[in-house]
């Protein structure tokens, strides 16, 4: 490792003087912040919001999605609908990686291929083949008609077949798994977008220049840009005051007025497309809390308990300080398949909880709630009010905090029977929470299945999207969904930025974070 760090630096060294000479006059240095490191540089690991916004910086999809939530070309110039399942994309010529491998129609089958491994295999979900034309035409073949196929897309990042293969890194390793600290791709980076990976120091910072011969225009501004993971919220805030940093993210809600009144630095805030919500263990037989005992959670009537021991709109009030959005439902209203008159969120009812527990024969059994403490908005502070609320209708319920990559290891582990945990779509669409969250993916921690529930998704999943059939769809499915309720929606979650002088003009995002791209510092 230190060989190759310090390979590394050099490269860096004079990477960076190089494409320091090329920037025009008033380029600029650019540091960021939040409270949790990347989970590594692998683009077909890792399905986490900062992670895959750090992705974006370095990989390129073949149609990207622009900060205003709309689709464009990217390595894809343009593409055609052959048949109900067949796509046709040609290939924007003259790309070529960092590397300097030439990008062709081989490198989208290797990456299809490879990214069916692990978490972020939902972007290939429909897909069902893909083959090579020639050089710089490609054909996806769908496992039916797939409306969405170009929304999954926007997440499938495209890699080097050669340098994969050169590496021996075919196998993708997520974080926590058995050697993902050391896999090849997960501490090296060689994509085809606007920005090079020239360091990497886990839990310390991550430095990229631009890509001198990206295809597209760079408008940023940027010389080099530095992300730097700062788990303490009043350590980051104090590091923007200083000028230290650019822009940090989450604002703490308590230092919101602060940042507003503070010279040079601007608030820039924003509803997002991330619903915050409580799931639990619906099949494992025995309580984790009390081995030897049943698992209460199989039990909808507990469920259900749950739910409605849960003063939300205290919540939303008090600990998130009247910022967001109590929601019913696990996606937001940005999201393809948002349903609005099935959003009003079961009442709040203490006595008919107890009621409901005495019912179901679990009127104080034992539960452990984990709960991240670097990653959402007060997000411990919440998990500590839902405990105090549980405990108020009987459950003898304990907090379980701690930071977000080990929270995310645990759960991949089925460590957890009762959790906190926040999702964004990745493809804006009914048909991503259906399957990452309540059916075969990945973060369906609680192995919760319904068959009802999968046959409605399956027909979203070929009903064109301007269809009027498609909301009657989604109607039925979270209509059984709120039947059964397998989690408990919270609150959308806001966008807070603190952004200082430097940055000339900085968008927000509608899949949240920070892409470098849309950017523009101050010249």
């Amino acid at each position: 490792m230190r060989s190759f760090r310090a390979t590394l630096m050099a490269g860096a060294l004079a990477l960076a003087g190089a494409v320091t000479a090329m920037q025009p006059a008033g380029a600029a240095n650019f540091t960021w912040a939040t409270a949790n490191d990347i989970l590594g540089l692998d683009p077909h690991a890792n399905n986490h919001g900062v992670t895959n916004a750090m992705k974006s910086n370095v990989y390129e999809p073949l149609v990207r999605r622009e900060p205003n939530g709309s689709l464009a070309a990217a390595l894809a110039e343009r593409w055609e609908v052959v048949d109900p399942t067949t796509w046709r994309f040609h290939l924007r010529r003259n790309v070529r990686f960092h590397g300097g491998e030439p990008f062709t129609a081989a490198d989208v089958v290797h990456s299809v291929e490879r990214v069916r491994q692990n978490d972020m295999a939902y972007t290939a979900q429909s897909i069902a083949a893909v083959r090579a034309v020639d050089d710089h035409t490609v054909e996806i073949e769908t496992r039916g008609p797939s409306p969405v196929l170009l929304q999954d897309l926007t997440l499938l990042f495209i890699t080097s077949r050669a340098w994969i293969e050169a590496n021996n890194a075919m196998q993708v390793a997520r974080a926590g798994q058995p050697g993902a600290n050391t896999a090849f791709a997960q501490l090296n980076a060689n994509g085809t977008g606007p920005f090079r990976v020239v360091e990497r120091l886990a839990d310390e910072r991550t430095v990229l220049v631009p890509n001198p011969n990206w295809w597209d225009r760079a408008e940023h501004g940027i010389t080099r840009a530095t992300f730097r993971p700062v788990a303490s919220a009043p350590t980051r805030v104090a590091a923007l005051l200083s000028r230290e940093l650019d822009v940090m993210y989450h604002v703490p809600l308590q230092d919101v007025p602060r940042i507003q009144q503070a010279q040079g630095i601007r608030l820039i805030q924003g509803p997002t497309a991330r619903t915050i919500y409580l799931a639990m263990d619906v099949t494992r037989p025995e309580n984790l809390e009390a081995p030897g005992t049943p698992n209460p959670m199989r039990d909808v009537r507990v469920r259900r308990a749950m739910y409605q021991a849960i003063d939300m709109e205290t919540i939303r009030r008090v600990v998130l300080r009247n910022s967001t959005t109590a929601t019913a439902l696990p996606i937001a209203p940005a999201i393809g398949g948002f349903v609005p008159e099935l959003n009003e969120r079961l009442p709040f009812d203490a006595d008919a909880a107890r009621r409901l527990l005495a019912e179901a024969g679990h009127p104080n059994f034992r539960v452990a709630l984990g709960c991240p403490n670097n990653r959402y908005i007060n997000d411990e502070a919440i998990c500590q009010s839902v405990v105090a609320m549980l405990q108020r209708v009987g459950i003898q319920a304990r907090l379980d905090a701690m930071p977000f990559g080990r929270f995310l290891q645990r759960g991949a582990n089925n460590e957890f029977q009762f959790w906190l945990l926040g999702w964004t779509p990745g493809n804006f669409d009914i048909t991503n929470p259906a399957r990452e969250l309540l059916g075969e993916g990945s973060f369906n921690w609680g192995r919760f299945r319904d068959e009802e529930m999968e046959r409605i998704v399956a027909e979203i999943g070929r009903t064109s999207t301007d269809n009027p059939r498609r909301q009657e769809l989604a109607r039925a499915y979270w209509t059984r969904f709120r039947e059964l309720v397998p989690m408990i929606p919270l609150h959308q979650e806001p966008q807070l930025f603190g952004v200082r002088e430097t940055v000339a003009n900085f968008e927000l995002r509608v899949n949240e974070d920070l892409e470098l791209r849309a950017v523009r510092m101050r010249r």
